[in-house]
């Protein structure tokens, strides 16, 4: 499984016609692009977003 551990990639920086409306959605496949596994950095914590072998979502703190 390929983890993106740093420098990671802040949203503003992804290619804007990969999102089409950040209010509203964000293709899984555009977040996943650099492996299965992300993490979100949320009122100084940070959480990890796994995407399973069985296309499911798992977020752990």
């Amino acid at each position: 499984m390929d983890t993106l551990i740093f420098p990671y990639t802040p949203i503003r920086n992804l290619h804007q016609s990969n999102i089409t409306n950040l209010k509203t959605s964000i293709d899984s496949d555009t977040l996943f692009k650099n492996g299965d596994v992300i993490f979100i950095l949320h009122k100084g914590e940070q959480y990890s977003l796994r995407r399973t072998r069985n296309g499911k979502l798992i977020l752990n703190k």
